[in-house]
């Protein structure tokens, strides 16, 4: 195989992981892990190292349960529980589960998981446990070769401006109904619109990355209206750029794990009416800077 970079040290049950380079910049496979035996911190920060530089990093083969899930996520830091999801035994666990009876909510528009928090997201961590024949691969674009691809008079103008979010797609959520208008009215308190940079500068790595995205930004602070929209259509635009992207056709047992301060992703909507089922954990992020 292409591109494998063996990391130095082993895990628990003395078996390498090795991690294969799929994209220049973005997506690597890694092969030789096994997520049903306990998986030591050690191993997890080498994970999070090979993340913070291939950005998407993805394993086959792990059929593991809902607990292990959670378990392995919390290797990486608190878990946040998503505002907008029910609670189960598992309340750190979303669970997507989409099909004919329950279409998808806009999960095929790209984004950058919950930048309508103060600290959004650091890291996603994605299992498949049901998928359609054909369709509902994720795409992700790596967004600090997108701000790189920018010109530098492009740059110099959007480095320092700021931009407000919210979680404008979830308020489809709620009806006019009394009851909702107040469940409403409290989630608007909980997260009130927050103010990100439009360039955000990586935690760990230092880069640069464009921390702009059509599902959550309403607008470039400090513009007039019309010139905000013309901006952020540019800056939205640098996502669909193929050179920037990584594709991954999912099957059972696939776990996914992602950097959202460098990245957006975007579910393909293609298998409708047919059944694609994920479970998800998340990270907690830091502010933003």
């Amino acid at each position: 195989m292409r591109g494998f970079a063996p990391l130095a040290y082993a895990h628990p049950m003395s078996a390498l992981f090795d991690i294969e380079g799929i994209g220049p910049t973005i997506g690597a496979e890694i092969h030789g892990l096994d997520l049903s035996r306990q998986i030591d911190q050690a191993t997890a920060d080498a994970l999070e190292e090979a993340l913070v530089v291939h950005k998407v990093i993805y394993a086959r083969d792990q059929h593991i349960t809902t607990a292990q899930h959670v378990a392995f996520g919390r290797l990486f830091g608190e878990l946040e529980v998503h505002p907008f999801r029910p609670e189960g035994e598992f309340p750190e666990i979303m669970v997507l589960d989409n099909h004919k009876d329950n279409p998808v909510l806009s999960t095929d528009v790209w984004h950058s998981d919950t930048t309508f928090r103060e600290c959004p997201t650091k890291y996603s961590i994605l299992r498949c446990l049901v998928m359609p024949e054909t369709g509902g691969d994720t795409l992700w674009a790596d967004m600090c070769a997108a701000y790189d691809g920018l010109s530098a008079p492009v740059k110099q103008m959007i480095d320092g401006l700021d931009a407000t979010h919210d979680f404008k797609n979830f308020r489809a959520l709620f009806t006019n109904s009394e009851e909702d208008l107040k469940r409403l009215h409290e989630m608007e308190e909980a997260y009130p619109n927050p103010t990100h940079p439009v360039v955000r500068t990586h935690p760990i790595s230092g880069k640069k990355a464009l921390f702009v995205n059509p599902q959550f930004t309403l607008k470039i602070n400090d513009l007039k209206n019309d010139e905000s929209d013309a901006l952020l259509r540019l800056l939205y635009e640098q996502a669909h750029v193929p050179e920037y992207q990584f594709r991954l056709r999912w099957q059972p047992g696939t776990i996914v794990l992602w950097d959202n301060p460098s990245t957006q992703h975007y579910a393909a909507n293609d298998y409708f009416p047919n059944r694609r089922t994920m479970e998800r954990v998340a990270v907690e992020g830091d502010r933003p800077y």
